[in-house]
């Protein structure tokens, strides 16, 4: 993992990042077309399933290894009193990830995903973006190296979410750094931040946004948190670099990759997203990156619950894909 270790080292992927087979492509269209069906009747499930066989190179796509991931992180973005839950909370669910106890878990073992969790230095916080940067250069790149070195490289397809309390606010503040626009479009309830609280995150993201200037790149992630959130980068861009279809949960896991989707539009190529979160960022970042939700149930609640369960949806265009007679083979009659 040497292309970890800095960001101008970091800055080489982005050279070197492997495309979908467009021949893979071409004979997983074909064959769709071939299926006892209407072109394009099945819809969406019919490009998801030309989506995962252009990145596993294979006409048609597999999904016996899923492979989840939770990162989780603590910020120091905290001492301003930006959530209504206290740090203790972070630590607390990942004890409950690890007994079986969250969303994650019922949803992981429901649709067939092997979940991770991964804690990122609970104990030490990110600095307080008000009055520093939130983490070193090393820092970032070590958070970036564990987010690598999680992903399972046998893996069909990698999902990603999240657990840290004040991450919404970092996620905010990403957004805002990396696409502009008036922060108060950027922010929401969060865990239940009401209006006040919202209104007192705006003010905390505008004062890091004047200390440290909106940044385009991964020194946003440099700037203001946090560990969970270049974990989730480093583990998009092992993925691209072996050729795994990425799944993205909501708002914090969109706001996190932003910064490499500002360093190269197509360093998302290879990313699905679960859902739309209820969280109101979270739309405006989709738009921005010109990408769409698979679904819209008005959930929140990270931990890469969104992902999850979309995963259900991808399982049934695999099925389909995969299992259905053609015209040929069942002797129907094709217009």
């Amino acid at each position: 993992m040497d292309n970890f270790k800095t960001l101008a080292t970091i800055s080489n992927i982005f050279k070197e990042m492997p495309v979908k087979d467009i021949k893979a492509e071409a004979r997983a269209i074909a064959h769709q077309n071939q299926l006892t069906k209407p072109p394009g009747a099945l819809g969406i499930l019919e490009e998801l399933a030309i989506f995962l066989a252009s990145w596993q190179r294979k006409t048609k796509p597999s999904l016996r290894a899923v492979q989840a991931l939770v990162f989780a992180g603590n910020h120091g973005i905290c001492a301003q009193g930006v959530n209504p839950f206290p740090q203790d909370v972070t630590k607390q669910m990942v004890e409950n990830f690890k007994a079986g106890g969250a969303a994650i878990n019922q949803l992981c073992e429901l649709n067939g995903a092997d979940l991770t969790v991964v804690p990122i230095s609970l104990e030490t916080p990110t600095a307080d973006f008000t009055k520093k940067e939130a983490m070193s250069e090393s820092e970032l790149c070590e958070a970036m190296e564990i987010g690598a070195r999680s992903v399972n490289l046998d893996s069909d397809l990698i999902l990603l979410g999240e657990m840290g309390i004040g991450n919404s606010t970092i996620s905010s503040a990403l957004a805002a750094s990396v696409f502009g626009s008036s922060v108060e479009r950027w922010v929401g309830a969060g865990t239940g931040s009401d209006q006040k609280g919202q209104a007192h995150k705006a003010t905390i993201i505008e004062l890091g946004l004047k200390k440290h200037g909106a940044r385009k790149n991964l020194s946003a992630i440099q700037a203001f948190g946090g560990r969970e959130q270049a974990a989730i980068c480093g583990a998009i861009l092992a993925a691209r670099k072996a050729g795994i279809p990425v799944l993205l949960d909501g708002f914090i896991c969109t706001a996190a990759a932003a910064p490499l989707f500002a360093t190269s539009k197509n360093s998302l190529d290879h990313c699905l997203f679960g859902h739309l979160s209820a969280e109101p960022g979270h739309r405006l970042l989709l738009e921005a990156m010109g990408k769409s939700a698979i679904l819209n149930l008005n959930m929140r609640l990270g931990e890469g619950t969104g992902a999850a369960l979309a995963l259900s949806i991808l399982r049934g265009a695999v099925a389909c894909h995969n299992n259905m007679t053609t015209f040929k083979a069942a002797g129907i009659s094709k217009v």
